[in-house]
């Protein structure tokens, strides 16, 4: 018998490698996504992306996606979910999960995003630092980022105007908002989306903040009549995966992966602003209304003087407020948003 050339030998060797990478076992991520509550985002753009990740992009990845409702996961806790690994891809409500960082409220403070385009400009400016600050101390890396949208007043008393929300019971769902419905003379109450249509219904609140198609899906306009359209914040929704998880995938991997969730936060923005001017629409009976569901809510006129309102807040309220919270957790956190993000803005 002839002996194998060492050529034979390489290649029988990477044959042999190619069989086992072509069978070897996809790695599987658990995924703690957004709440089924929160709508169509999550329904029609969500849960299709990551049920169908593996075939779109071609990766040896596997998906396991559940609703964190689904799963009983408060949102809240997204930030310790993500950092103990006890997910590998956590949906990060940026408002709900401030409470244990500030830094990551920075993009959606009071006043400050209350449109897509001034939204799309402050995230894009503050991505660096928010994912430096997810590595640094959370144990997990930045993958994208979609806003709900400019989040509006829904009250079931008659308004005119924010002026009327003096002694009201106001549903906030962060401090910041909280802080600025106070300088109102209204009461904040803190609330989950979950809880707040039937709050509004037996009047533990007078009034709430969210987005039109939140509202809409979430039965509002039901149990109110009157909406100011008027935005103070977007929420901001973001995925992050555990750094660990992260770091263990091959570079080329990575180099996909990240690339599929860049596509997913382009097309969930312009989902997001659809749904946002389909519902706006149908909360108070005008159409087109081809989405949501269609209702009689009284549309209150938007003031110049309500509009400076708020434009003033982030200069009299939400920026210093927040910057003494993050401040103290992260020393370089104003410095680095007055940086960035103010001359996005027009603040120095």
């Amino acid at each position: 018998m002839k002996p194998l050339r060492l050529s034979h030998l390489v290649t029988a060797a990477a044959f042999a490698l190619a069989g086992l990478a072509a069978h070897a076992e996809p790695v599987k991520l658990r995924v703690a996504g957004n709440l089924v509550a929160a709508g169509l985002l999550q329904q029609q753009r969500e849960q299709p992306f990551f049920e169908s990740f593996t075939k779109t992009t071609g990766l040896p990845i596997e998906m396991d996606y559940k609703p964190m409702d689904v799963l009983g996961v408060k949102d809240a806790d997204g930030l310790r979910i993500i950092r103990s690994g006890l997910f590998d891809i956590v949906m990060l409500r940026l408002a709900s999960v401030s409470r244990d960082d500030p830094t990551l409220l920075g993009p959606d403070i009071v006043g400050l995003s209350t449109d897509y385009d001034t939204a799309r400009k402050v995230f894009d400016a503050w991505r660096e630092p928010l994912d430096q600050r997810l590595q640094a101390k959370h144990n997990a890396k930045l993958l994208a980022a979609y806003p709900f949208g400019p989040q509006i007043l829904f009250c079931k008393p008659a308004i005119s105007g924010l002026a009327d929300l003096k002694g009201k019971k106001v549903r906030v769902s962060d401090q910041s908002l909280a802080k600025f419905v106070e300088g109102l003379g209204g009461i904040p109450v803190s609330l989950s989306f979950g809880e707040t249509q039937q709050a509004l219904e037996r009047g533990v609140t007078d009034c709430a903040i969210t987005g039109p198609a939140s509202a809409n899906s979430g039965g509002w306009p039901e149990v109110t009549t009157h909406t100011l359209p008027l935005g103070f914040q977007v929420h901001y929704n973001a995925f992050a995966i555990n750094l660990a998880k992260w770091n263990a995938l091959p570079p080329e991997q990575r180099t996909k992966l990240a690339e599929a969730f860049r596509k997913f936060e382009a097309d969930a923005w312009t989902y997001s602003r659809e749904l946002w001017d389909d519902a706006a629409r149908c909360n108070v009976g005008k159409d087109p209304c081809r989405i949501g569901k269609k209702f009689a809510l009284k549309e209150v006129p938007v003031s110049a003087a309500d509009r400076k309102v708020v434009a003033d807040a982030v200069r009299t309220v939400s920026l210093p407020l927040w910057s003494e919270a993050c401040d103290k957790v992260n020393d370089k956190c104003s410095a680095a948003w007055k940086q960035v993000i103010g001359p996005v803005v027009g603040l120095k």
